[in-house]
């Protein structure tokens, strides 16, 4: 098939012609906000040194793996030389209700209420690039990332005028708000660039102070390692003691800083099929999920977000949310799982049962540890023992 005559005139245009085409492709293609920058080290690329050095990435060793390839994209991409930066919104108005008694839920965060953002990003920029190239001609290179490979994306965004970067560290436009999934294209076109706006965060601070686990050091400065969705998600082994009662029911990732934000009230809801809450996904009732075994938990989230968790590490949280809400209906269900052969599920399971503490849950107990054998998940068990239920 050969080249149209206006995707021809296209081509002949300017930098700054091609650009606006580019965009509007985009817009058609369904990413609401695009931007586009040059390929140069992202703004704060100190900042994300500095933040490596503080060792608030916890255990997000790519990071550190990654830290002068994010710093300095020129030195694995020497020929790029122009960032489209997309973004998609993804809010769905659905708001977090407090579980009701008789069917404890817990909250997942509204990301990972639809499919997996990731393939359909990336087929959309795919897309756009295959436009790009079937206009200017095969010569173009171009390498998309989606929340993959070594990119600063809300640097490149910022550059790219789609957003600033919050007192929380996301990304927020001032019409769109922050519930949005990110996007890069580079290209090795020279196209105009837009221009960053302005900070427009104020004296606000609501995000700061609304964090349970404090895990704002300050403005701009997040310790991942405090974080609600680094607990749930990135953490890979056990949850600190000290942290577990600060989660309340969140079982995976966590929304609070956004939803405090003045600039996600009154958004429009995302209209992508994809990103709708599948079944069961918007405030799940929990106890039920304490029988999933791994077939069962690859099946039920299969091309979700959540599968990346893991099972052991799903559950793990969703023992933690139920010790939180002293679930006493749920004592049977969780004392099943003393005998998994998981010792991250069975040490987290221990801990909620001595939060819950009723005379069925303590019973559990001791019966535990006459058999456990792991010596970590033992001291759980003897720790939940000792531990005084709150009260409620």
């Amino acid at each position: 098939m050969g080249v149209k005559q206006e995707d021809r005139d296209i081509a002949m245009q300017t930098a700054e012609q091609l650009a606006q085409a580019i965009k509007e492709k985009a817009h058609e293609l369904g990413f609401e906000l695009v931007g586009i920058s040059p390929v140069s080290d992202p703004p704060h690329e100190q900042s994300f040194a500095d933040w490596l050095q503080e060792g608030y990435s916890g255990e997000m060793a790519h990071m550190a793996r990654t830290e002068q390839a994010r710093r300095h994209p020129d030195t694995w991409l020497p020929w790029a030389r122009s960032v489209v930066s997309v973004a998609m919104n993804y809010y769905t108005p659905f708001p977090h209700e407090p579980h009701q008694a008789s069917a404890p839920t817990g909250w997942i965060s509204r990301y990972a209420w639809g499919e997996d953002y990731h393939t359909i990003l990336e087929s959309r920029l795919d897309a756009l690039f295959g436009w790009i190239r079937h206009t200017v001609g095969d010569e173009v290179q171009g390498k998309v990332y989606v929340d993959a490979g070594p990119v600063l994306e809300k640097g490149f965004a910022g550059l790219a005028g789609i957003g600033w970067i919050g007192k929380n560290t996301l990304l927020i436009s001032p019409k769109h708000g922050s519930y949005f999934f990110l996007g890069e294209l580079f290209l090795s076109l020279e196209l105009l660039s837009d221009s960053p706006i302005r900070n427009r965060c104020g004296s606000c601070d609501l995000c700061l102070k609304a964090c349970p686990t404090d895990a704002f050091v300050g403005p701009y400065r997040l310790d991942a390692r405090r974080c609600i969705s680094y607990l749930t998600i990135e953490l890979k082994g056990g949850i600190p003691t000290q942290l577990r009662p600060l989660i309340g029911d969140h079982v995976f990732g966590c929304d609070i800083c956004q939803e405090v934000c003045p600039y996600n009230v009154n958004i429009e809801a995302s209209t992508v099929p994809a990103f709708q809450p599948r079944e069961g996904l918007h405030g799940p009732e929990l106890i039920p999920l304490l029988a999933l075994d791994d077939e069962q938990f690859r099946s039920q989230f299969k091309g979700s977000p959540i599968k990346r968790s893991k099972r052991r590490g799903f559950l793990r949280n969703v023992a933690v949310a139920l010790g939180n809400l002293g679930s006493a209906e749920s004592v049977s269900a969780l004392a099943k799982l003393l005998s998994d052969p998981e010792p991250l599920i069975r040490g987290h399971v221990a801990w909620a049962l001595g939060q819950i503490g009723t005379t069925e849950a303590r019973a559990a107990l001791h019966e535990a540890l006459d058999h456990e054998t792991d010596p970590d998940v033992k001291a759980e068990v003897e720790q939940a023992l000792t531990a005084d239920a709150p009260s409620r």
